[in-house]
């Protein structure tokens, strides 16, 4: 099995970010498939020399069609750090999205109830009073308009799976290529979605830092 060099956004001896690819997957499924986490793991095995397993872990996760920065912890210290950040909502997300649609404003922000089918791996926006339904905010501001399409800048408030895709599409702003929920395009199976920044606390320093990733060139205004 051939493991390709990871796109290093940045490195030290706590943190490894790196920008993934679009079709490729954060952690394992039954595809066994290779991971960003077997990139990482072959990465600092090779250029540190380390024997044996290499630790790596996952403080948050990209979908497999989403692109952009994906932060890794090199040490549990820094993992147990990063995810309660992530759990208390002070990682501050930027994405970037090309959807189909309009709207009025220039601005605006998004509730709503989400819940997850586990089974199927699909996310739906559901009633408030739905058992298991989890509340979802998203900001969004348009940066470009083009032909039909809008190119937005997308904060999620809140980080539910799917959250982005799954909230854009049911405002009748389904992004591009993300034919799981509702764009007619087909891009063989790209998501115009990614993760353009990630700004956190440094685990160790406390500083805060922030981590993009260039905007891919199918994302740029024609």
């Amino acid at each position: 099995m051939t493991i390709p060099q990871p796109d290093v956004l940045y490195e030290d001896n706590h943190l490894l970010a790196v920008c993934k690819p679009n079709g490729v997957l954060t952690m394992g499924d039954e595809t066994g498939d290779v991971t960003m986490v077997d990139i990482a793991r072959e990465y600092l095995r090779v250029k540190y020399n380390k024997p044996g397993n290499v630790f790596v872990g996952v403080v948050h996760r990209l979908d497999r069609p989403v692109s952009g920065v994906l932060l890794f912890a090199r040490t549990s210290k820094a993992a147990a750090r990063l995810s309660d950040q992530f759990r208390r909502g002070t990682v501050h997300k930027v994405y970037r999205a090309v959807v189909a649609g309009t709207v009025d404003e220039s601005e605006g922000e998004l509730t709503d109830w989400l819940q997850k089918d586990r089974q199927k791996n699909v996310v739906s926006c559901v009633s408030e009073d739905t058992p298991g339904a989890q509340k979802s905010v998203l900001r969004y501001r348009v940066a470009a308009r083009q032909r039909g399409r809008l190119h937005l800048e997308v904060e999620p408030v809140t980080g539910r799976s799917h959250q982005i895709r799954v909230q854009l599409s049911s405002h009748g702003l389904p992004i591009i290529g993300d034919t799981k929920y509702g764009s007619t395009v087909r891009t063989g199976g790209r998501v115009t979605l990614h993760a353009e920044t990630l700004q956190f606390d440094h685990p160790t320093r406390k500083e805060r830092m922030t981590v993009s990733a260039e905007i891919p060139s199918e994302f740029q205004v024609e």
